[in-house]
């Protein structure tokens, strides 16, 4: 099971994050903690949402505001995203080394996409980062 497969209930969801369900339903409203809905329109929250819960609930009892709350967990998921493209970056690197050992100059792309580069040809955009390796 994945961290953010949408298997619990609202009411599982609160017994999980020590929380009464109608506080779940105004974070929803709110769009502190939004969780995936169903077909027939329930909310159904990942495990990743039952932390975000807690979460919440510590920073609230420490006094942080909504907002302020918001803003921290906008923070982290971003945070939780760029350490994901960073490591598909670092894998999709690492598979271009393996497979192809003789071409080891690469650049990105202005998506963030690995590029190799043959031997001698310069990247086309100054915005892009050149990586190389010299020859032994």
């Amino acid at each position: 099971m994945d961290a953010d497969d949408p298997v619990f209930p609202i009411a599982a969801a609160a017994e999980l994050a020590g929380m009464h369900p109608q506080t779940l339903r105004q974070y929803d409203r709110l769009g502190l903690v939004v969780p995936q809905r169903t077909a027939g329109r329930s909310r159904r929250y990942s495990l990743r949402d039952v932390a975000q819960l807690r979460e919440v609930q510590r920073l609230s009892g420490e006094g942080v505001s909504l907002e302020g709350i918001r803003r921290v967990l906008d923070l982290e998921n971003e945070v939780v995203a760029l350490r994901d493209r960073v490591r598909r970056l670092e894998q999709a690197l690492a598979n271009e080394l393996l497979n192809r050992p003789g071409n080891r100059v690469f650049a990105s792309s202005a998506q963030g996409d690995v590029v190799p580069l043959r031997q001698g040809v310069r990247a086309q955009r100054r915005t892009e980062l050149v990586v190389w390796r010299p020859q032994e």
